[in-house]
């Protein structure tokens, strides 16, 4: 009976923290993790539609902050943006493995698997947040997001270089992706440009938009990969496109729109629901010790260099780069199921994944909103 009653659950979580980020003037991503936490201990199962919804939640999250990055701009700062996403990876990585390897005597790859998924930076996270701050628009919220993408490609990097197997359908799924985003960013005007989709009810554009990324998603789940990075760089070739006319960036605001009413707090709700109450307390000492060494070795790696490049967003910036959600989860996942970690330690990691992605947004929008713009950035 209650599995019956979830979708209108689910359809109260997302009313209800719409309307407790607007009293609060909190990231809306917050609130539906923290209460998606809430339920998935107090009974709430996640089923088959929410595990896919989720996925394609995160994908068109990453996908809409692909096209959010002005890539003339990413040129411009592509030092500073390479510098801070590289070492939000490298040193939180280090610094975890170490920890786990020699201080905590796992074995390598259980220390592996805890260093990656715990150098991750949610995109998906940082983009919600911006979006609705209204900074993805600005110049610190676009470098922020190409920041954020080197750091997942770090992670992507080392989970596929250490662990992943491939094969003949992670070929074709690389394949696919690279024919996906070559064809969108050259052909995709013909339809979009078409008299006969234009201001039409049916949608057809935003339809278009995510058969590309389920064509991704199908075939990144054929060659046991993920579609995210595949997901950004599309949405990445394809942002010039969008900013170019106002009713091209009037398709972009339609599909977040859509997205933003039902899929992506879906996303967020699972993504909160894979938090175990019981396990965490009984590890608490770690669990405190894993988010340490996460957040104090984000900040190692972004704070100086953001300091350098972002002088008036350099906290900001930090706190949003020590988010963590998708890949982290993504990294624990495949280390439980690979036979790599246990259910405890799984349970650990994804715990410290999902309170990074609330605890240090909460307090970068509380206390640390930069005021924007044209200065902000070195020059």
């Amino acid at each position: 009976m209650l599995s019956d009653a979830t979708p209108l659950i689910v359809g109260i979580i997302v009313f209800v923290a719409s309307l407790i980020s607007l009293r609060l003037g909190l990231s809306v991503a917050i609130i539906e993790i923290a209460l998606g936490s809430i339920a998935g201990n107090l009974g709430l199962h996640t089923q088959e539609w929410m595990q896919y919804l989720a996925t394609f939640g995160g994908i068109i999250l990453t996908f809409l902050a692909g096209t959010e990055i002005d890539t003339k701009m990413m040129r411009e700062n592509f030092k500073g943006s390479f510098l801070i996403g590289a070492f939000s990876f490298a040193v939180p990585f280090a610094v975890v493995m170490l920890v786990c390897r020699f201080g905590l005597h796992w074995d390598l790859r259980p220390s592996l698997v805890a260093g990656i998924a715990l150098s991750t930076t949610s995109l998906a996270v940082v983009y919600s947040v911006l979006v609705e701050s209204g900074m993805s628009d600005t110049r610190i919220g676009k470098l922020l997001m190409a920041s954020t993408f080197i750091t997942d490609m770090g992670t992507a990097l080392a989970l596929s270089v250490i662990f992943v197997k491939l094969s003949w359908f992670t070929l074709l799924f690389y394949a696919v992706s690279a024919a996906v985003i070559v064809v969108a960013s050259k052909f995709s005007h013909y339809l979009f440009d078409h008299v006969m989709f234009k201001n039409k009810v049916v949608e057809s554009e935003i339809k278009y938009i995510f058969v590309l990324l389920l064509i991704l998603i199908f075939f990144a789940k054929l060659g046991n990969g993920h579609a995210v990075l595949p997901a950004f760089v599309l949405g990445l070739c394809m942002s010039g496109y969008f900013a170019k006319e106002a009713e091209h960036h009037l398709v972009m605001k339609r599909t977040r729109t859509v997205a933003y009413a039902l899929i992506t707090p879906i996303f967020f709700i699972v993504g909160g629901m894979r938090i175990s109450y019981p396990m965490i307390g009984a590890g608490i000492g770690l669990f405190l010790l894993f988010f340490g060494l996460k957040i104090a070795s984000k900040f190692l790696g972004v704070y100086f260099l953001a300091k350098k490049y972002i002088p008036k967003g350099s906290m900001y910036t930090t706190l949003l780069m020590s988010t963590g959600l998708t890949f982290g989860t993504i990294s624990s996942l495949f280390g439980l199921q690979a036979g790599i970690i246990n259910q405890s330690q799984y349970s650990l990691l994804v715990g410290v994944v999902v309170a990074s992605a609330v605890i240090p947004t909460f307090i970068a929008q509380k206390w640390f909103m930069p005021v924007e713009d044209e200065d902000m950035l070195e020059e």
